[in-house]
């Protein structure tokens, strides 16, 4: 017990949700010593479901695997291809069997909506009442601190990611896509397929005059409408920010800049055609930019701020890539030198 007690120690230390994830697999190998251990997330919209491995570990494997965050949706397992933790999500209670291989039980993690998955462990014999209870209990705090993780990372009005999570989040895609240079490099292999990074800004037209002729309640309800537009036309992987007023973030992985420019003119139409309640039509204007290996947030958002000042000088309710403007000389960038800096 003592045991125990010091490893949900360490896990309420964590203030990252990855981390968190690979620290409760590595605390449920090390009291049980199963044959694996998995935390495994539906993702994907309805009838789209595919399964994301979070955090996998198998006896005597040291670190754990996972599936990327920024994963294609084809390429993860479907929701049918596991019907056993379909079935222990749908009755909300664990479920036990038996394969050729283990002996599998499968506790459902539910708490959170956003972050439907489950606990599964394989083991050479059957999970005791008593051992269930424990993993059960322990999966509550887990869950608990999930809330609090979520309560302190997201935007109370629109429940999307708020300022404060976006630096992690910006460092983990530059070092990722800095690796995958790197790798590409040294095995001499193409890595468009790889994609990269694009960081969009996203702020709504004429935003104050919603305020100003129909109230800050009508206002609110025009954010929270924006968010749900964002959800429906982003994939489950991009990241999607409300940084304060009306400004909006999207961090999303594409193989090319016409498929950033896609995926945001998806956004701009869907708003555009939406009748928002008692306003009627709002537009949105949009800039983005390419992440660079090495970027900084200051430094990308410098650039997508400057694609989205021109939309708004330039007629509005467009969608402006930060690289076009500049290869066709309507803006002219002053960080093409910034990389070779010295600072002090």
């Amino acid at each position: 017990m003592p045991e125990l007690v010091h490893k949900l120690a360490d896990l309420t230390a964590l203030r990252d949700r990855d981390a968190l994830d690979m620290a409760l697999v590595r605390a449920i190998n090390e009291l049980l010593l199963p044959q694996t251990v998995a935390i495994c997330r539906v993702v994907g919209e309805d009838g789209q479901e595919h399964w994301l491995t979070c955090a996998q570990l198998h006896a005597h494997q040291l670190t754990p695997t996972f599936d990327s965050a920024w994963s294609k949706l084809d390429w993860l397992p479907r929701l049918s291809e596991h019907p056993l933790r379909v079935q222990a999500l749908a009755a909300r209670q664990l479920v036990q069997t038996r394969n050729a291989h283990a002996c599998l039980t499968i506790f459902p993690l539910t708490g959170n909506p956003g972050s439907i998955g489950v606990l599964e462990i394989g083991s050479d014999e059957p999970l005791s009442k008593e051992t269930c209870r424990l993993v059960s209990g322990v999966l509550r705090l887990y869950l608990n601190f999930q809330s609090v993780l979520d309560y302190g990372e997201r935007d109370a009005l629109t429940d999307l990611l708020n300022r404060k999570t976006f630096d992690g989040a910006f460092l983990k895609a530059t070092l990722e896509q800095s690796l995958a240079v790197k790798t590409a490099q040294d095995d001499r292999r193409d890595i468009t397929c790889t994609g990269s990074y694009w960081l969009a800004m996203i702020d709504i037209d004429h935003f104050k005059r919603v305020n100003d002729n129909f109230g800050h309640l009508i206002g609110d309800e025009v954010l929270l409408l924006l968010a749900q537009l964002m959800r429906a036309s982003f994939r489950f992987h991009d990241q999607l920010y409300r940084f304060g007023g009306e400004e909006f973030v999207v961090l999303m992985r594409c193989n090319s800049e016409l498929e950033a420019a896609s995926a945001l003119e998806r956004l701009r139409v869907a708003t555009e055609t939406h009748l928002f309640p008692q306003v009627g039509c709002i537009t949105i204007s949009t800039g983005f930019s390419e992440i660079k290996p090495g970027d900084t947030p200051s430094g990308a958002f410098e650039r997508a701020d400057k694609a989205v000042y021109y939309a708004k000088a330039h007629g509005r309710n467009q969608v402006c890539s930060y690289a076009a403007l500049v290869a066709s000389g309507e803006l002219i960038d002053h960080t093409a030198n910034m990389g070779d800096m010295e600072l002090f």
